[in-house]
């Protein structure tokens, strides 16, 4: 450990005694414990006298220490015990000193989310019909957006287009990629915001029991698919895979809740029963709005 620094570690235990002081007058730590040992190696660096509290197997803590460390890490322009805080962004972090958590802070997508809008080209690129944006999902004034089109794939959340019959009626619909490990975090925070206005949420996605159970866990309202009869043609086993095997109970008890005219329910005997599906890159354009609760 650096001796004129408390490691992520420490900082996060010191943060927890400090939480039980609120409650109780003292709390016994065994010295056994790594971060014990680091802390009391930092103490004895800052002259901090650990006095009685410190014993043979054991370090009392009690609020007169804890003042102790953080006047010394104020002297220093670093971070107090009480403020650190695990999972702020590196420029919160700075904000409360001059030290940083790098395992703990917040990842810079974390709030992030892909979208596909109208093109504004640049004079040096290229002229496409479309344009892509990485943006905090907070910056997006939802009630400008009339519908949200979920996009599972990237390559077709690339090539998606609005032009769609299924999103005629819609003047500002919203198209925004699902996300994986970057944007993924983003946008399950995105949708929560999105669905609690209640406007509708389409899943532009695969056709397999994976895909439609991220719909579902999505909020999404509706499906964007292929009409049934083409898709009763071309769906093949070979797009179900049996790995996704884990995801049919979940969908199974879906389709037991809905009435028996429900749109949706020859999509499921496709799927369920059938055993066939198929990739959100063989659906086409002739896409059609299928309600999905």
């Amino acid at each position: 450990m650096n001796d004129q620094t408390l490691t992520a570690k420490v900082y996060s235990k010191l943060g927890d005694v400090d939480r039980q002081l609120r409650k109780q007058t003292w709390v016994d730590k065994k010295r056994s414990q790594q971060w014990v040992a680091d802390f009391i190696h930092w103490c004895d660096e800052q002259h901090i006298e650990l006095g009685p509290g410190l014993r043979h197997q054991t370090l009392r803590f009690d609020r007169a220490l804890i003042q102790q460390v953080n006047a010394a890490l104020e002297s220093q322009r670093l971070t107090t015990i009480g403020q650190w805080q695990s999972g702020l962004t590196s420029a919160a972090q700075a904000e409360q000193g001059v030290n940083e958590d790098k395992t703990n802070r917040e990842g810079p997508r974390a709030q992030r989310v892909l979208v596909n809008t109208p093109a504004s080209t640049p004079a040096w690129l290229s002229a496409q019909p479309r344009s892509m944006h990485d943006v905090g999902w907070r910056d997006i004034d939802l009630e400008e957006c009339d519908v949200l089109v979920q996009v599972e794939n990237l390559d077709s959340f690339y090539e998606f287009s609005p032009e769609l019959p299924a999103l005629s009626g819609y003047a500002n619909p919203l198209i925004v990629y699902r996300g994986d490990s970057h944007y993924g975090g983003g946008f399950k925070q995105f949708a929560s915001a999105w669905n609690a206005t209640q406007k509708p949420h389409f899943y532009a996605g695969d056709f397999d029991i994976k895909g439609v159970s991220i719909a579902l866990s999505g909020g999404a309202s509706h499906l964007l698919l292929s009409p049934l009869g083409w898709l009763t043609e071309q769906a093949t086993p070979f797009h179900d895979p049996a790995k996704q095997l884990e995801y049919r109970p979940r969908l199974q008890r879906h389709r037991d809740q809905l009435p028996a005219a429900h749109p949706l329910q020859p999509y499921l005997t496709l799927l369920l029963d059938q055993q066939r599906g198929l990739r959100q890159q063989w659906l086409g354009e002739k896409l059609e709005r299928v309600a999905l609760v």
